[in-house]
């Protein structure tokens, strides 16, 4: 070839070189920002390979909550004059209260309570037997560490339907808190109430048997689930089992007073777990009733407690004073759908008071003592009142492998 020819095939040569080492750059950039590109890129362009690219998909871990159930919130006249005091007679201070149970309540995932009085601003408080409590009550709840509360009880007609009016758009309000067993309207009570944590969904229902033979006005357009709609009941538990993975049922039921469930209880408790329902907390005795597994056909197990007793209260015998938190585990594996209840504890508690109304608060029975014991004895008319007392009490109701 002659100079101007060979200058001529230099000169392509260069480009070819520089065109496809550009490419090979750009490749090898791509390539470290993605390693899986250059195998996933082979295994598809070699029909004959019998190699196959690394799996990218990973079994979703199961993942477990760690639940507190409380009973009952029954906030009478000299709980709250005591927390008026305690706030120097300028609002209400209901902090003592719960002072010594709130690290145990603010350390679970989630924590329910029912909540006995109804709290509805446009009256004032008042005890028994028409109960409202101040709102300083509601946030104090909230500051305790609850998430959520149940407004299905025998008392939440006290204040007629404005009062529960009033009482839902309080509980609405507050943050990080979710409320179930009282409904706008309709269209409220059809919707699935559930409160999330760490990606799992817990379907609520809220149930009450009774309203102390109080109604709803005709025209009103609130909702109340009574435990005698089992169309309802169904229905709401089904919807909840459907879009959620958990469902938690609050119901206010039996006879006040008595430690064994009715068979009206039982009854219910059964079609609740073969609807789907995996834990149901039962309140309105005042005393506790047992807890216990109900067996399912699918092989999975169903958690009721009858009564977990009075949370704090007034009342004044030695069976009302004493009450309890359930702890319990629940452990949802996300593929496969299987929902496990565990780690079932019931830890008693204990509500003391000797004045009427300076030194209410609710002590964990590991922080009682008999010289505290003694000195509730005669109001309670339990003259043997004791640690021992309540640890015999509680052992005649709750099954001993829920104990510690």
């Amino acid at each position: 070839m002659n100079n101007k020819a060979v200058k001529v095939f230099l000169a392509v040569m260069l480009a070819v070189v520089v065109l496809f080492g550009g490419v090979a750059v750009v490749k090898t950039v791509k390539d470290r920002a993605n390693p899986l590109a250059v195998d996933a890129a082979a295994t598809v362009g070699n029909a004959n390979s019998t190699a196959s690219a690394p799996s990218t998909t990973r079994r979703e871990q199961p993942v477990t909550l760690q639940m507190l159930s409380v009973g009952d919130n029954l906030i009478h006249d000299g709980i709250y004059e005591q927390a008026n005091r305690r706030a120097g007679g300028n609002g209400y201070d209901f902090s003592f209260c719960y002072s010594r149970i709130k690290d145990t309540v603010a350390a679970a995932d989630i924590a329910t309570i029912n909540q006995e009085t109804i709290i509805a601003k446009s009256y004032a408080p008042s005890g028994y037997p028409l109960f409202n409590s101040p709102q300083e009550l509601g946030e104090e709840v909230c500051k305790t560490g609850f998430d959520v509360v149940s407004l299905a009880n025998n008392h939440m007609l006290d204040k007629t339907s404005k009062g529960l009016s009033e009482a839902i758009a309080f509980w609405d309000a507050q943050e990080g808190i979710v409320h179930t067993g009282a409904y706008k309207d309709k269209e409220d009570l059809e919707r699935v109430e559930y409160i999330e944590k760490n990606g799992v969904k817990i379907g609520l229902v809220g149930i009450t048997q009774y309203t102390n033979g109080l109604s709803l006005p005709k025209d009103s357009a609130l909702q109340i689930i009574y435990s005698d709609d089992r169309a309802t009941i169904e229905r709401k538990i089904k919807a909840a089992k459907a879009a959620c993975d958990v469902v938690l049922v609050n119901v206010h039921w039996g006879s006040e007073y008595t430690t064994d469930p009715s068979s009206e209880q039982r009854a219910l408790a059964r079609q609740m777990a073969d609807w789907g329902a995996n834990v149901i907390i039962g309140h309105h005795p005042h005393v506790l009733q047992p807890v216990e597994w109900l067996d399912n056909a699918d092989g999975s197990r169903t958690l009721v407690a009858y009564s977990l007793g009075n949370f704090i209260s007034q009342q004044n015998t030695a069976a009302r004073v004493i009450g309890g938190m359930l702890h319990y585990s629940l452990t949802v594996d996300k593929a496969d759908g299987r929902v496990t209840v565990g780690d079932v504890r019931f830890e008693p508690i204990v509500t003391h008071y000797v004045a009427r109304a300076h030194d209410v608060q609710i002590y964990p029975l590991s922080q009682y003592s008999d010289a505290l014991a003694k000195k509730q004895a005669a109001r309670i008319k339990q003259p043997d009142f004791s640690v021992a007392y309540i640890e015999n009490f509680v052992r005649e109701v709750i099954p001993e492998e829920f104990l510690d």
